[in-house]
């Protein structure tokens, strides 16, 4: 990619939807998503509790190369984890920041821990530091029925998908 003129209009990438997912089928959307990042990539989920957010990042995890259990870090907010992009080692953070309402400028810098330029960081809940978060890729996941997700994403990861 060249370098953009000062002042020049980013277009935003179109959204693209995913239908009638199942648990494999969730899965192996996050693996294609999770082989398109690379480090300093952000990706940010939404959706309701019991979407299937973890559910992704788990298997976005594994496809990473990450081969510790991945749970939900809901109670200590983030959690990090050794993986791999193109065969080099990359920390895989994974965070959740249900519980917190806001984030302060001295919130910030804790967050700066996690979002690394040389790190993979999964973040569910994130709106309360989408402010602090820098060209993220969004995944939404919705229920369509108790064994179905319909899953919109949104950002740079979108063309990367293209591309494969």
């Amino acid at each position: 990619m060249g370098a953009r003129p000062a002042g020049a209009l980013v277009e935003p990438e179109t959204p693209v939807t995913f239908e009638s997912l199942d648990e494999a089928a969730l899965g192996e959307l996050a693996s294609r998503v999770a082989l398109s990042l690379g480090p300093g990539d952000v990706v940010v989920l939404s959706g309701e509790l019991g979407a299937g957010k973890t559910t992704f990042v788990r298997a976005a995890a594994l496809a990473l190369g990450v081969t510790d259990r991945v749970t939900s870090p809901t109670y200590q907010l983030a959690r990090g984890y050794d993986g791999l992009v193109d065969g080099r080692r990359v920390a895989v953070n994974h965070m959740d920041l249900y519980r917190l309402e806001e984030i302060e400028d001295y919130d910030v810098l804790e967050l700066d821990d996690y979002l690394k330029p040389d790190a993979v960081t999964f973040v569910e809940w994130a709106e309360p530091a989408l402010g602090a978060i820098e060209n993220p890729s969004l995944v939404r996941i919705f229920h369509e029925t108790p064994t179905t997700r319909s899953v919109i994403l949104e950002g740079p990861v979108v063309e990367r998908l293209s591309e494969c």
